[in-house]
């Protein structure tokens, strides 16, 4: 499992195998069945985690016991509850795997002595975070402005994987729709393609 994930930090932080034996030594492997959580609500979140293999999905409860999906996740991507994470607090949400997964963990005080210790390292995760950032942003824009259409072809276009991955109703979860909606709009997609 580690060795994909040296080749995803070769690539994208340029590590040497120093620093990747370095990696390697704080790295927890971790393999989740299907359904099962990663990181449940009034937890503290202690890891950023690798998703090596599988897909997650980050989602809220709300008080009307509705599901708010609010990422996904498949390979080569990291996902963690931020906020639990960076401010050492109870979550709020939910992670959960929907296939079976395996992830490489990194607990906070290593990766942020990995973070000031390589430079290389550094700028890859700040580039992370800026991406993350603007995604984000993106996002709330698209939930503010955006028709249920736009949202639904916005999705297809920027996660072609995740769209054949995960059932409907949590992709209407993720876009803010109802499954009816969604329904309709990938029935008229579809005739119009």
């Amino acid at each position: 499992m580690f060795e994909k994930f040296a080749a995803y930090l070769k690539e994208k932080a340029s590590l040497t195998d120093e620093q990747l034996e370095e990696v390697r030594a704080v790295t927890i492997n971790k393999r989740l069945r299907k359904r099962q959580y990663l990181l449940q609500e009034g937890d503290v979140c202690h890891h950023n985690c690798f998703l090596a293999k599988g897909c997650l999905r980050l989602y809220r409860v709300g008080d009307d016991g509705v599901e708010h999906i609010l990422r996904f996740a498949v390979e080569n991507w990291w996902i963690s509850d931020q906020e639990s994470y960076n401010n050492g607090i109870p979550s709020k949400n939910n992670i959960d795997a929907l296939e079976d997964s395996e992830l490489l963990l990194i607990e906070k005080n290593d990766f942020n002595r990995i973070v000031s210790s390589f430079p290389n390292f550094r700028t890859f995760r700040d580039a992370l975070k800026a991406k993350s950032y603007d995604v984000s942003q993106n996002r709330i824009m698209s939930n503010i402005s955006d028709t249920a259409e736009e949202k639904y072809i916005n999705f297809i276009e920027s996660y072609p994987d995740i769209f054949n991955r995960v059932p409907l109703h949590m992709i209407a979860s993720f876009l803010g729709v109802s499954r009816e909606t969604l329904s309709r709009i990938r029935t008229q997609y579809a005739k119009a393609h």
